[in-house]
């Protein structure tokens, strides 16, 4: 019977630094992953990533963090040969990358909409890529995207809109790399008390949002917390495995589709 437990596994997680990234490290960590690869973007969150793996070497995994910009397929395959020589083939490949754009259509130019598009889309187009080339057979695969993916409203246009791709590019991958054992998801939180979440939004959008989900007198700021994320994204690259091809909103009742 194969083995679907984190205990043992090779991990590599896109955006782990810090935030969620970083917090799905360290509990893949305490869960018993053998190793995990903590990429990171710029110089500003080698800080946080060298935290992260000191974090995960004292819960007795293996860990060592790698810098790239994942808007170039050179850099993401880079990436995945650089975790793969340090640690031996990945098991399990988690994609936290994202960038918030939150505009009115008519104001957005075309260098922001490029930006959106490459951070957002493409990093997540061929970090699948490399992860169906690179990972073991009954790997796992997850991408962050985002409940907005299920709402109707105005000024997220560049953001929700190069999420979207990800739920087709999550269901083609998942038919393709089934035949290995491999599943492929995609989670979708509601707005997250993370600092990516404030500087977005004005005062009266932020109480909106504090109190938008059915669940949020529930919660400390009312927003989903990134607490509340791991547990489904340790699910999924594990006993989870049998959901595949699916977009997952968590959100304790902001939207739904």
């Amino acid at each position: 019977m194969t083995d679907h437990s984190i205990k043992g596994k090779t991990v590599i997680i896109a955006g782990g630094a810090k935030n969620l990234g970083g917090l799905i490290a360290r509990d893949l960590a305490a869960h018993g992953a053998k190793a995990i690869a903590v990429h990171y973007n710029s110089a500003a969150t080698k800080a946080d990533a060298d935290a992260t793996v000191a974090a995960i070497k004292a819960a007795g995994a293996e860990a060592a963090a790698f810098q790239a910009n994942l808007t170039t397929a050179g850099a993401v395959e880079k990436l995945f040969a650089d975790a793969t020589a340090a640690f031996g083939r990945p098991d399990i490949a988690i994609n936290t990358v994202g960038k918030v754009l939150k505009k009115p259509i008519v104001d957005i130019s075309e260098t922001e909409y490029d930006e959106m598009s490459a951070v957002n889309a493409k990093s997540a187009f061929f970090f699948l890529k490399e992860a169906g080339r690179t990972l073991n057979d009954n790997g796992k695969v997850c991408t962050l995207v985002t409940s907005l993916l299920g709402a109707f409203t105005p000024f997220y246009a560049a953001y929700a809109g190069t999420k979207a791709p990800v739920e087709h590019f999550t269901r083609a991958a998942a038919k393709e790399f089934g035949d290995r054992g491999i599943s492929v998801t995609a989670i979708g939180p509601g707005p997250m008390d993370t600092p990516f979440f404030y500087p977005a939004e004005s005062a009266d959008a932020q109480a909106y949002h504090m109190g938008a989900a059915a669940l949020s007198k529930f919660t400390k700021t009312g927003l989903t917390d990134i607490h509340d994320i791991v547990p489904y994204i340790r699910f999924l690259v594990s006993d989870g495995w049998w959901m595949t091809g699916q977009t997952i909103l968590v959100n304790g009742g902001y939207t739904t589709k």
